[in-house]
């Protein structure tokens, strides 16, 4: 080993290694791993709480939207932890929804709306015009404090 950092966090260890045979050099990722909750989901199935699928849809989200790969994976980090610290052996796929969006109202607000018009299933226009019409309110109520 040439080299071992933590993370900000410190759940994450970057290591440097080189082969002993080749001698090329190649990096390395330890993360802690935790008993993490089982996903309930609408129609009742139950799954592992995955890292993976809040990743992918904050990517899908915020693709062409100015936030970073590293700020990405701070959100995920921030959620999974909150799943960690629930100690629940079960969360509800909604709520796990709710999580990612109020953080992507945080960062982004047009993430947040592509975010919500698929998790919200909006019927129609209306729906969505109802949904940005809160998320006004909301934004000049803020204001105002």
């Amino acid at each position: 080993m040439i080299d071992s950092r933590t993370s900000n966090v410190g759940d994450v260890t970057r290591r440097r290694r080189e082969c002993e045979a080749c001698e090329r050099r190649f990096t390395t990722y330890e993360r802690v791993e935790y008993a993490l909750p089982t996903v309930v989901k609408k129609d009742g199935r139950r799954e592992p709480f995955d890292r993976g699928k809040i990743v992918a849809s904050l990517k899908l989200a915020l693709t062409k939207r100015p936030v970073s790969a590293e700020r990405i994976e701070s959100i995920a980090d921030g959620i999974e932890r909150e799943m960690v610290d629930t100690d629940a052996r079960e969360v509800t796929s909604a709520s796990l929804g709710d999580k990612v969006m109020a953080r992507l109202l945080e960062v982004d607000q047009i993430a947040y709306v592509r975010f919500a018009s698929v998790y919200r299933s909006f019927r129609d226009i209306g729906e969505f015009a109802a949904e940005l019409g809160r998320m006004k309110r909301d934004g000049e109520d803020e204001e105002r404090r």
